[in-house]
């Protein structure tokens, strides 16, 4: 399978936005490139940039803490490129939005028979509890990370396409922030040689966001960033983005709601709380709404929301728009609310509760990557090309047992950048996650986060899989 190289146009030809990049790296010494790594690894542990594995027990039963691996070499992105792309992000975004807001009111899209009605409305993120509600402009997903990946044509060229949607609480973006920060650090005189776009106000933006979406008539409106608690995988960026906010980390038990409106205890007494960037699921935000047996969330949360007393970001209900059953109809809701042809392209996609797709991907297991319609993080997947015939099989029991909660996609010729790792430089496969933030405009630093696969072959670049990280650089013209 052919890749497109992210770096090298030919085997002794840079791509022009890495010329000057690839002359300084030309004349670095592996080990110079090595101790840069490891003082990059030191500073990461010891500011305490790590995820929990929950695969992974410690002795106490508690997932245990992992370093995600930082790549030294970066992703590089021209700017017109980016500038194309960031079309096609806002786009996307703005009509996944506008669905949202039409599910949860006039269903004119199902109505008009573009989407199939079933596979939404009896979807497991469907909240019927959201039927008639308004939220402030009809933003559903002010917080956005949409994958994008490459694949390389049949004449060389690349073409990016989403992969994947994530809307209701996407991560990642500390690690872009704190890549950067890195990469200034270690390498400060390649940032005076190249016009890198500045990622560093990102939190500022998302606090403009936030503030921007609170309940009417309040004029200085109390933010705060909701988590489950520090034994969730995330929390080292729930408490990044709080503190480069400048407002309160709070978990379920620190707030409560009175009369409607939410407060959080303080030492002072109780503080009216406005907007709440929640990075907790649907299920465990209010036991008096959803799950009974939630210690996580707040009692009455709903009931404070739906009075117009308190935004969420992101709402319930947004998961509907970032399921995989509904990721293949993404372009008809860009033509169908925007009347415009959708900028970036889906991968193509077989949805198995179609009978004929179903025989299709039936027929070609060995070489598709199949997906659960609610599966994350890298798991439960097939990618048929690295599969034993074994797990081929046992896909193929679960796929005729439960059509429906699967998709299929092609194994795609993800594009490589060359990667620093134990052998020395040698090209991995990368995706890219961009942060798209929708309030009174819909805005978003420009990059995101590269994460790269780190064993040779590999496809899955999830660091819940061992995947790493890079900077991204988008050249400013």
């Amino acid at each position: 399978m052919r890749f497109f190289d992210e770096m090298n146009a030919t085997s002794t030809d840079l791509r022009e936005h890495y010329k000057t990049y690839g002359r300084w790296l030309g004349q670095q010494t592996s080990e110079l490139m090595r101790s840069r790594r490891d003082e990059a690894e030191m500073i990461f542990r010891r500011v305490g940039i790590t995820f929990a594995v929950y695969g992974d027990k410690d002795e106490d039963g508690a997932g245990t803490e992992r370093l995600i691996p930082f790549d030294l070499i970066p992703r590089v992105i021209p700017a017109a490129e980016w500038r194309e792309m960031e079309r096609g992000l806002k786009q996307r975004v703005t009509a996944l939005n506008r669905f949202l807001e039409d599910v949860y009111h006039g269903q004119d899209i199902l109505r008009a028979g573009i989407i199939p009605a079933e596979p939404v409305l009896n979807n497991a993120q469907f909240r019927k509890e959201m039927l008639g509600l308004k939220v402030p402009g009809g933003i559903y997903s002010m917080i956005a990370g949409i994958d994008i990946v490459r694949a390389c044509n049949p004449d060389g060229s690349g073409t990016y396409y989403v992969l994947e949607d994530n809307l209701r609480v996407p991560s990642g973006v500390s690690y872009m922030l704190e890549n950067r920060k890195m990469m200034m650090r270690l390498f400060p005189e390649l940032f005076a040689e190249h016009r890198v776009a500045p990622v560093a106000h990102y939190p500022d933006l998302l606090l403009d966001t936030l503030r921007a979406m609170a309940p009417t008539n309040v004029n200085e409106p109390t933010a705060v960033v909701l988590t489950p608690g520090s034994s969730n995988a995330a929390y080292f960026e729930h408490a990044f983005l709080a503190q480069q906010m400048g407002i309160e980390l709070v978990e379920g038990q620190d707030m409560f709601v009175k009369d409607d409106f939410v407060y959080m205890r303080t030492t002072r007494g109780p503080q009216r709380v406005d907007v709440i960037y929640r990075r907790l699921d649907d299920d465990f935000m209010d036991p008096e709404a959803f799950r009974k047996d939630s210690t996580l969330g707040v009692a009455g949360l709903l009931r404070a929301y739906r009075a117009g007393n308190v935004t969420l970001a992101n709402a319930f209900g947004t998961g509907i728009a970032d399921d995989k059953s509904i990721y293949p109809y993404v372009p008809k809701m860009i033509e169908f609310y925007l009347g415009e042809k959708p900028i970036l392209q889906n991968v193509p996609t077989h949805v198995c509760r179609d009978k004929g797709d179903l025989k299709y991907v039936l027929d070609n297991l060995s070489e598709l990557v199949v997906k659960e319609v609610h599966g994350a993080g890298g798991y439960g997947m097939l990618v048929g090309p690295a599969s034993t015939k074994a797990e081929i099989e046992s896909f193929r029991q679960a796929l005729l047992a439960n059509p429906s909660n699967y998709i299929a996609q092609p194994t795609l010729s993800l594009s490589t950048c060359p990667t620093f790792v134990e052998s020395g430089i040698a090209p991995r496969h990368i995706d890219l996650r961009p942060f798209v933030l929708s309030g009174k405009t819909v805005q978003m630093v420009p990059g995101g986060l590269t994460r790269v696969a780190l064993k040779e072959g590999s496809l899955v670049v999830n660091s819940s899989q061992g995947g790493g990280t890079k900077d991204t650089w988008v050249l400013e013209a």
